[in-house]
């Protein structure tokens, strides 16, 4: 159908523009006589698609409009919600709540937005007045009414008297602290109207918002994994830093009076109605003053924060899962710019205590956030792990097998090209959780120390590094380089250290704040090869014999940290491009070594290896991320070498 397609055209038109939608919001419709396509609570504008509407009935939707509800709210909006479920022909989809305001709006086309600059004004004082001097007395304003079946009635009354003053039909309806409705016969009309607002709404502007990124202090590092420990009593937390210009604005005591309460209901169901604010600057005093204030905002309000403004640091959300983490920041950050711009109109104009607790309690919004909430359940849930050398081979594998178990991914390597397409890929895989890639030379400690501030703003801790990436150039005595040599003990063994050095401070960070059952976890991927010597391959055994080594006692200096630090000791992984690759593989590399006695080509040498493992399989990363897993899930060992080869090599 030509108008449903039409219907999806502007609703992702405007649900990818973050100027009139935050966290998916806002709903759109088209109607005939007979039926009305609206959109479905738990589906995002951005990417709707027809499966996003519900369809309901027109004649049983229109008995909504005189039909006598009980005076009891609560019993009101069960009887409106059944009804609106009968009305519904497509079973399982639950239309938007205000799929009533929607049908009553003679025009096919409705679009409802929350956008940012028709909130300054909605949300303002003098938001009547600003609004006829703006745009003439002919509009359409309704005052702020608890949304549901009143706010309904309200604008259904409103309607018919703008009918019966004007002759027509409004195709604009103005809601105070809600949003607003543009409505038209042809979705082409109702761009160009709603360009035609936000270009009078930007005119009216006195003060612009201040802009321009500004980086979190150096003390992100410190201050972040210990705040994340202290909201993760019960369930481990994502945290995630935004600062800028706006943001640092109102990180000033003086200035958060205009934020002390929110101005529309998207934001009670995304950030709750109370946000905490901490004023110290040094990190030993934000810590202590976090400890005292987490645990009295708890107490008052039945809640932790989902909402920290920190002095020096930015807006920090604290999610259940980096997606979340995602919308908080949008959700509240879109707050600030209306207490900004609401200045232009008068002054801010939050909702009121009352109006916060309805919504806090309204039904239809403990759902949105039960949809909201929804995550994977996996066995690494909202940890956050990084993985060196990820973009491709063993270490993408791994990745890509901690996706579904709920883990956050961090993508440490450096080809930034195949890096960056890795996370791309994971991104669109993951459900609740997400993956990053920092552009990270494990050789160098400064980049190392990037890699964790990048990590630490993006998910407020680090719960598991893989140290993963590695090198080999095989070779016997004669054939080795002190070049080579070097280059695969920087990477396969001094590089472990520094990561270690560089990560475990941060640990000790979260350790320190923790539940008791709270322990972090270093794992190297070593190798078989450390387990055993390995002919023409020195370079590479005595790095990984070394790796087992620092592994054992770097679990005995971290051990009282609650800090486990095991080895994972893969056999061989013949798909993976370290042997397969065919320039550069170790295939091609130990058929020109000369360490497989009369093999004469690169087949010859993969039957060889594979002839040597008892289980007669090679080692996959699916295999190595059950290894992870458990060592993630244990408590009791520290300091081990997994083996994982096969039967090819076996513990004494």
């Amino acid at each position: 159908m030509k108008e449903l397609q039409q219907l999806i055209e502007i609703s992702q038109f405007y649900g990818h523009d973050n100027r009139f939608v935050i966290a998916g919001g806002g709903n759109t419709s088209y109607k005939n006589s007979e039926k009305i396509w609206v959109k479905a609570s738990g589906f995002s504008l951005a990417t709707i698609t027809e499966e996003g509407f519900a369809i309901l009935d027109r004649k049983k939707l229109n008995l909504l409009s005189e039909k006598v509800y009980s005076n009891n709210p609560e019993e009101r909006e069960e009887q409106v919600k059944n009804d609106l479920a009968a009305a519904t022909l497509t079973k399982g989809k639950r239309p938007s709540v205000e799929t009533s305001m929607h049908n009553v709006i003679e025009y096919p086309f409705v679009v409802h937005l929350h956008p940012t600059a028709v909130n300054a004004l909605m949300c303002a004082q003098d938001a009547e007045a600003s609004l006829k001097r703006l745009f003439g007395d002919k509009m359409l304003f309704v005052e702020y009414t608890d949304p549901g079946y009143l706010l309904f009635k309200k604008v259904y009354e409103r309607i018919k008297s703008y009918r019966a003053s004007f002759g027509e039909e409004p195709k604009v309806i103005w809601l105070q602290n809600h949003g607003i409705f543009v409505a038209s016969n042809t979705i082409e009309e109702i761009k160009a109207m709603y360009t035609d607002i936000l270009n009078q709404l930007e005119r009216a502007v006195v003060n612009p918002l201040p802009s321009g990124e500004i980086a979190p202090s150096q003390n992100v590092v410190e201050i972040l994994p210990a705040l994340r420990m202290m909201l993760s009593k019960k369930e481990l937390k994502t945290l995630r830093v935004r600062n800028n210009a706006l943001i640092a604005h109102y990180t000033h005591t003086e200035n958060q009076q205009d934020l002390v309460k929110p101005f529309i209901p998207d934001a009670i169901v995304y950030c709750k109605s109370n946000y905490l604010f901490l004023q110290q600057e040094s990190t030993d005093l934000i810590l202590s003053e976090a400890i005292k204030e987490i645990a009295s905002f708890t107490e008052k309000f039945g809640y932790q924060p989902k909402v920290l403004l920190i002095k020096g640091i930015g807006l920090v959300a604290a999610g259940d899962n980096a997606k979340q983490c995602d919308i908080i920041l949008d959700v509240f950050e879109d707050a600030m710019k209306i207490a900004w711009l609401t200045n232009s109109f008068g002054g801010p104009h939050p909702m009121t205590q009352e109006q916060i607790i309805f919504i806090d309690n309204w039904e239809v919004e403990n759902y949105r956030r039960s949809v909201a909430a929804i995550a994977s359940k996996g066995r690494a849930e909202n940890r956050t792990i990084i993985i060196t050398g990820a973009a491709q081979g063993f270490g993408e594998g791994i990745g890509r097998c901690l996706l579904p178990e709920g883990a956050n991914i961090v993508v440490a390597d450096l080809n930034e090209e195949v890096g960056k397409a890795t996370t791309a890929n994971f991104n669109c895989m993951a459900k609740s959780n997400q993956s990053l890639f920092v552009k990270t030379n494990v050789a160098d400690i400064t980049s190392l120390e990037n890699l964790v501030r990048e990590t630490v703003c993006m998910f407020g801790a680090i719960d598991c590094f893989i140290s993963n990436a590695g090198v080999l150039r095989a070779g016997g005595l004669e054939e080795m380089t002190p070049e080579n040599f070097d280059l695969v003990t920087r990477i396969n063994y001094n590089a472990y250290f520094y990561a270690t050095k560089v990560v475990s401070r941060v640990m000790k960070h979260q350790t320190w704040y923790a539940p008791d059952d709270y322990f972090a976890d270093i794992i190297q991927i070593n190798s078989k090869s450390g387990l055993e010597g390995s002919k023409a391959n020195f370079a590479y055994a005595g790095g990984k014999f070394g790796g087992i080594g620092l592994t054992q006692s770097f679990a005995l200096e971290l051990a009282p940290f609650r800090i486990k630090v095991n080895a994972i000791c893969p056999g061989n992984f013949y798909e993976g491009p370290l042997w397969s690759d065919p320039e550069n593989g170790l295939f091609v590399q130990y058929l020109k070594a000369g360490k497989v006695p009369g093999a004469k080509t690169v087949e010859d040498v993969k039957t060889f290896y594979l002839s040597k493992v008892p289980m007669g399989k090679g080692c996959t990363p699916a295999d190595v991320t059950k290894g992870v897993l458990y060592l993630m899930e244990q408590c009791g060992e520290t300091g081990q070498a997994l083996p994982i080869t096969g039967g090819q090599v076996m513990l004494n």
